[in-house]
Order: structure tokens, then sequence, then C-alpha cells
């Protein structure tokens, strides 16, 4: 390989470590000076310093770049119902699922922010957002009927798990120094409970 073909290749970004973390960062930043509708992959990939077969490689559409971890969120919400206390109710299981789940968001609050205003403002991503919570439900309700849980207690407990995750996102999201993503939760989940 010649001196120029490795030149190009590292200013390229190509061998720079965390290429995903610098695409996420340029779409949240490109998104923002432009909008998420202005801004395509290839806007992305370029200030990332990666090639467009790069960005693909890591994402689907420009739309999945918001939504990155999803999965990850799924499975902690999942294994953390499945590890808790065998005697808690379900709607407490599930509830023990979203705070872990919260917990991935702990160290990115910034980007939570910034996250959920382009989301806010693109109608177009609202069912995409939709689509990532009906997952999460489901991995909640999945973790449910594997402790024994049966329908339609699992379903109820993981949409009303889901929903007070939402509604304590929302809260966490819209002031500068939230309280913890876990008291947000207890007190979405207090308020639920005294509909009751």
């Amino acid at each position: 390989m010649s001196v120029t073909v490795i030149t190009t290749l590292l200013a390229m970004g190509r061998w720079e470590p965390d290429a995903q973390g610098r695409m996420i960062r340029a779409a949240m930043d490109l998104f923002a000076e432009r909008g998420f509708d202005r801004t395509t992959a290839g806007d992305i990939a370029e200030r990332a310093g990666v090639t467009e077969r790069t960005f693909f490689r890591h994402f689907t559409d420009k739309r999945e770049v918001l939504f990155a971890g999803s999965d990850v969120m799924e499975r902690t919400a999942h294994d953390a119902i499945a590890a808790a206390p065998a005697d808690l109710a379900p709607l407490d299981a599930a509830l023990t699922g979203m705070v872990a789940a919260g917990g991935l968001l702990a160290e990115r609050h910034e980007h939570a922010v910034r996250r959920a205003r382009i989301i806010a403002v693109n109608p177009s991503l609202h069912e995409r957002e939709l689509l990532k919570l009906a997952a999460l439900t489901e991995a909640t309700a999945g973790a449910l009927r594997g402790r024994g849980v049966t329908e339609p207690t699992a379903s109820l407990a993981a949409h009303s798990a889901v929903t007070v995750f939402h509604v304590a996102f929302a809260r966490w999201v819209s002031t500068d120094e939230p309280p913890g993503f876990a008291e947000c939760v207890a007190d979405a989940a207090a308020a639920l409970r005294e509909l009751t």
C-alpha cells in the first residue's frame, strides 16, 4: 500500500476509533445546524470523517442515528426484569427494568435533550420513536412472561411501565439539572398509582 493511500485512508478517519460515536455526534450537530430534513447521510459521513459506505455499515438510514442503542436498552430492561426479586408484583418488576434502562442515559443527559428536541420538531421521526417504545414494551412483556406472569397482566404491566418510562423521560429532558432518572420513574409511577 502506497504512502498516499495510507495518508488518504487516515485522513478519511477510517482507522480512527469510535466511528459510530463520531457519526452520532456529527449527525446531532448537523441536525441542529441545518435541520433533520436538510441533512443527508453523506453530510454526516463527511463531517465524521468516514465514507458514506461506513455510515451505512453502522446505520440503515439517518433516522436510525437518533435511535442507536435502543436494542441495548431493551436487553437491559429485559435482563433487569428477569433478575428482579421473585416476590415483586408484575408492575414493580417492569418498573425495575425501566429504571435499569434509564440508567443507560445517566451520563448522556445533554445528548438526550438534543435528541428529544430534534424528534419533537420532526413529525417524520415520531413514528420511529413510537416503534422503539413498542419494542421496549414487547421486551418488557416478554421478560414478565418469562417470570410466569400471564396475560393480560404481562401486557398491561409492560404498557404501564413503558408509559411511566416515557413520562419520566419527558420530565428528565425538560430541565437542565434534572433529578436522577430513577427518581423521575418513581414519581411518574406514583402518579400512575394515584389514578386507581
